[in-house]
């Protein structure tokens, strides 16, 4: 099949509408200043951590050659399960292949069909496909919003279970809902809160487990979802809990059972790093201090940013062909940061995400605010904060 066959003529003509309307990306290695991974304690390159992942694969090889329920369960898997259990203050967690995999594991086990979940308006993709797999129904609140959620929690009916779904800091906005409003609703309710922890694990907390800490709502959660491809890292995710959730997860997560387990290196790397968050509480209070000192020096040069103190910190352009022109101007200059286009986001909030890590020293932010808000200048956009 070639590409003037009925169907390469079909794709071809979807991949021309995607590049017309500014919106057909491109695969483009890292180059630069890292102002947009989400690397955020810096710890990816960590020796110690790639020692230890080397040293792994030296003793276990490169791949677990099976799934975890055939050959491919490892002793380093329950090592790191009984670590991140212990780091996020639950009696169980489970190791998948990526954060992708565990909310589908979650909201296709758990929600049966006659429950109903409730789930914020911007989560993420793999939270929303979720959704569409579960035969539960589900029903959208408005983002961040205790009131739209207080109104559907009240207004619910059936006998089944109810359960509410957020992430606890949002990666394309950089704003944390009202977990503490959500937990005493669900408490009283009777629903089960689900907590995606993917850009709050490691960074928020006295121990650094994530904004379920912060908030001291531990006890009102269901189960988190935690990354440890972001802040701790290195790869995969877990889904932390009551040890009777993640039995079941083990019987009857689909993704769980059917997927190849990780390379067991990856196990090893991530006990390094979870050792790392404990020794070095420096780390995050590095990166919080970068992030409000870029959302400062951006307001100094009149560049509108919402509030708050995530490291992520949205530059909204509103059209993809300006968030465009903008990211390659500074790309250009030697800062890596990427342009957030639709269907990432809404149509007509098009933005640069900029995000912060704790290896970022004050002079190179300065020059990248410098640099930002001349490009801006030049383009003549004056960015707003979306609502």
């Amino acid at each position: 099949m070639n590409a003037a066959s009925p169907l390469g003529t079909r794709l071809t003509a979807r991949m021309a509408a995607l590049e017309g309307r500014q919106l057909l990306r491109q695969l483009r290695a890292p180059a630069g200043l890292d102002l947009s991974s989400n690397d955020y304690l810096g710890l990816a390159s960590h020796p110690r951590i790639t020692r230890q992942m080397a040293e792994a694969v030296a003793r276990e090889g490169c791949g677990s050659t099976g799934s975890r329920l055939l050959r491919g369960h490892r002793d380093v898997f329950d090592a790191v399960e009984r670590r991140f259990a212990q780091f996020k203050g639950v009696e169980r967690a489970l190791y998948f292949s990526s954060g992708y995999l565990a909310n589908l594991a979650v909201l296709t086990t758990f929600p049966e069909r006659g429950d109903i979940i409730l789930s914020d308006r911007l989560n993420h993709a793999s939270l929303r496909d979720g959704l569409r797999l579960s035969q539960a129904r589900h029903v959208v609140f408005r983002h961040a919003d205790s009131t739209s959620l207080r109104t559907l929690l009240a207004s619910k009916r059936g006998s089944g279970q109810t359960f509410v779904v957020t992430e606890s800091l949002f990666s394309m906005d950089g704003d944390v809902p009202p977990l503490d409003a959500y937990a005493a609703m669900c408490r009283e309710a009777g629903a089960a809160l689900i907590v995606d922890e993917a850009h709050a694990v490691g960074i928020y907390g006295a121990h650094g487990s994530g904004l379920i800490e912060e908030c001291g709502i531990d006890r009102d959660v269901f189960v988190s979802i935690n990354t440890a491809g972001k802040a701790l890292g290195v790869a995969g995710a877990f889904v932390a809990g009551p040890a009777w959730a993640i039995d079941y997860l083990v019987q009857r997560a689909r993704p769980f059972v059917f997927s190849t387990a990780p390379p067991p290196a990856l196990a090893a790397a991530i006990e390094a790093s979870l050792a790392l968050v404990a020794e070095e509480p420096e780390r995050r209070q590095q990166l919080r201090a970068c992030a409000a000192r870029l959302r400062s020096n951006l307001a100094s040069h009149g560049v509108a940013v919402a509030g708050g103190d995530s490291p992520v910190v949205p530059i909204m352009l509103g059209s993809a062909e300006r968030a465009l022109i903008v990211a390659e101007r500074l790309q250009s200059c030697g800062f890596d940061v990427r342009a957030i286009r639709p269907p990432t986001v809404r149509v007509g909030t098009a933005r640069l995400r900029v995000s912060v890590n704790a290896a970022l020293t004050d002079v190179a932010m300065d020059e990248f605010v410098r640099v930002l808000a001349a490009a801006l200048q030049e383009s003549a956009l004056c960015p707003t904060v979306s609502s």
